[in-house]
């Protein structure tokens, strides 16, 4: 098939573009950087440098290439995570995810797209329910203040791609990044992994709540299985072992050599990081990735971040 991935030269771009091209794709590739073209090009993709924020200029160049499939994997969180000012660390990203899936939407349709499939997140979704959810489960309806804005544009996103009717509208909601290329690495500027070391990345509360992981090159290829037989709507990606931060953190630390994680009481946690981190720590849910294996007929390299933290970080 022909495939446009927007977001090509990001974390999951630059695992994703190889899978497809090995299959036998023929991949276009977005990147906000000139000079990341040869990069993507080295990949096997056609490069295309693009604004997702300009909407004449992402019907453009989807008219140009005619993707029978659009890949939408535009974030825009490289650097740290503020959370303690989450609104303004995450507002580029928000818009890449509200309006930039309205322009590429909007170009598909405009090109006949028999397929949209668009990255969501995990880390948002209910409180209420159960540790572990499944693609049933639905995103928090009542998010700290500082987390509002960034649960509406997942929110948008996840509705205009399920809810497009001239095409197969496809959601993954993907856990927690891992490995090459991530802020969770082995390379030396892995922002994630420089805080673990740091001791800069606190236990906070009693670390309650659970994340689900996903080695990146895991991510992709059950994007990649998507892409090839996924069915209209929501599908959950990460490693089968879900955990509380109480137990996956320690043992990343350990892992790196690093001495393990400070424990900084909740009360204290949200004077000094907001409301946003605390939830995320305390109360969060894993998501089951049970379905995905089954309907995609896919399974990770990595079932569990325990092995993957010791050996899939580089």
């Amino acid at each position: 098939m022909r495939i446009f991935v927007a977001g090509a030269s990001g974390a999951i771009g630059g695992q994703l573009v190889p899978q497809l091209v090995e299959r036998g794709h023929e991949v276009v590739g977005t990147t906000r950087s000139a000079a990341k073209t040869g990069a993507l090009r080295a990949l096997g993709a056609e490069p295309v440098v693009v604004d997702a924020l300009d909407r004449d200029a992402v019907a453009g160049v989807v008219a140009k290439a005619e993707p029978e499939v659009i890949v939408h994997q535009l974030t825009a969180l490289s650097g740290p995570a503020d959370v303690r000012h989450a609104k303004q660390t995450f507002a580029a990203t928000n818009r890449l995810r509200t309006e930039g899936t309205d322009h590429f939407l909007a170009a598909g349709r405009a090109v006949g797209a028999r397929r949209f499939v668009a990255q969501s997140n995990a880390l948002w979704m209910e409180r209420a329910g159960a540790p572990v959810v499944d693609e049933d489960g639905q995103l928090e309806p009542d998010p700290p203040a500082d987390a509002v804005p960034l649960v509406a544009a997942l929110r948008h996103l996840e509705e205009a791609v399920t809810g497009i009717d001239w095409a197969d509208g496809i959601v993954i909601r993907y856990g927690g990044f891992y490995g090459p290329g991530t802020d969770l690495s082995a390379a030396a500027d892995a922002v994630l992994t420089e805080q673990v070391r740091k001791r800069r990345f606190p236990i906070i509360g009693n670390g309650a709540g659970v994340w689900s992981m996903v080695h990146i090159s895991d991510a992709a290829s059950a994007t990649v299985a998507a892409i090839e037989r996924g069915r209209p709507g929501i599908y959950h990606v990460a490693d089968d072992e879900p955990a509380p931060v109480r137990e996956w953190l320690p043992y990343l630390a350990q892992a790196l050599g690093a001495k393990p994680p400070r424990r900084v009481p909740a009360w204290l946690a949200r004077g000094l990081a907001g409301d946003f981190a605390v939830d995320m720590m305390t109360r969060a849910p894993g998501i089951s990735n049970e379905r995905t294996k089954r309907d995609l007929a896919w399974a990770p390299v990595y079932p569990s971040w325990r092995a993957g933290f010791t050996t899939g970080l580089s």
